[in-house]
């Protein structure tokens, strides 16, 4: 049976914003995804990548960060956002209780989504593992100031999914930055894809776009939970 949505209120704070949780029959994990700085959750990329992890058997929960939710252009300082993952991640396992779900609950987003995911697990945020949508590893013509510290240290599985026409991630760069976090993360290139995955000369919709890369996703996370095999 095809997952339905459920639209949820999160409170982060004195703040609080829209997500919408979907679910298949009897789910291996939960998925939380976050947008990133340009669009919102609702942006087909998103949808499309979602929709198609619930076809593969994983609950998603997808959420607006709080400057989105206000109409903001700008994003919010990481203390926000941070916060704004930790809710998330709680009313995801919230809903796997309630629905009596035991499998794990992983955190992904897309570039500043993936990216605060990833600042809230190195700060103590609980996840079974990260997935990067296009990790923003440096602004665009700016690699010598990497945002890579907090990815040090971190045992928690990490896919990065990443373009290799990609401003925001110099491929050499970013590899070298894989391979030093060590063999808890994996990096997979999209030939010929940009920082949203479009590729020259390719015209898709971004819901297929985004649709693209979750089979890839659904077979990290197999792999990377252990004991998880369905």
């Amino acid at each position: 049976m095809p997952a339905s949505d459920q639209q949820l209120t999160i409170a982060a704070g004195d703040t609080s914003f829209s997500a919408v949780y979907a679910r298949p029959a009897d789910p291996a994990a939960t998925v939380v995804v976050a947008h990133g700085a340009g669009a919102g959750m609702d942006h087909p990329f998103l949808r499309g990548f979602t929709d198609a992890l619930n076809s593969l058997g994983l609950a998603t929960l997808r959420f607006n960060f709080p400057y989105r939710e206000a109409g903001r252009k700008f994003p919010d300082r990481p203390p926000l956002a941070i916060a704004a993952w930790r809710a998330a991640m709680a009313a995801a396992r919230s809903q796997a209780d309630a629905n009596g779900d035991r499998g794990p609950v992983w955190a992904a987003g897309k570039s500043f989504g993936g990216r605060m995911a990833s600042m809230a697990v190195a700060g103590g945020m609980d996840a079974e593992g990260l997935v990067y949508l296009g990790y923003p590893l440096h602004a665009p013509g700016k690699p010598e100031k990497l945002r890579d510290e907090h990815l040090y240290g971190m045992a928690t599985p990490m896919l990065f999914l990443q373009g290799t026409r990609d401003a925001f991630a110099t491929p050499d760069i970013l590899a070298d930055v894989v391979s030093r976090i060590g063999s808890n993360a994996v990096l997979q290139w999209v030939e010929g894809g940009d920082h949203s995955f479009a590729v020259a000369g390719r015209k898709r919709p971004a819901d297929e776009v985004g649709a693209s890369l979750a089979a890839a996703v659904a077979r990290f996370i197999r792999d990377g939970t252990p004991g998880l095999q369905r």
